[in-house]
């Protein structure tokens, strides 16, 4: 199999592979939140909050701010873009196999012809 270097997409799905990640950003999908506050969603420890936000700002999903004592998290909503046009490539990839499977199988004839033949 061919590989393909995409450090971008790697490290988007390599976030996005954790549980607690993807509820982040289902929660930040709803409205920007401070550490404090989704680490108390998500009952942990601020320095784990913290580590799992590094992460998901290294992979440019999240971005954080810091205004006075309070670090606010919001969506880096752009950056999905390349992991959806994947994706999306893939989506019409498949579809297009699937539909040429449709054709091959609408020309064969009824299996009750085919075991008389």
């Amino acid at each position: 199999m061919v590989q393909h270097e995409s450090p971008p997409l790697d490290l988007a799905f390599s976030a996005l592979a954790d549980p607690t990640r993807r509820g982040i950003l289902e929660r930040l999908s709803q409205a920007d939140a401070s550490v404090t506050a989704l680490a108390e969603r998500f009952a942990m420890s601020l320095t784990g909050m913290k580590k799992h936000l590094s992460l998901l700002e290294e992979a440019r999903l999240v971005q954080t701010r810091k205004v006075g004592r309070t670090r606010t998290c919001r969506l880096a909503a752009p950056t999905f873009d390349a992991q959806l046009a994947w994706m999306s490539a893939l989506h019409q990839t498949w579809a297009a196999r699937f539909t040429a499977l449709d054709a091959v199988l609408d020309d064969l004839p009824p299996p009750q012809e085919r075991t008389r033949a």
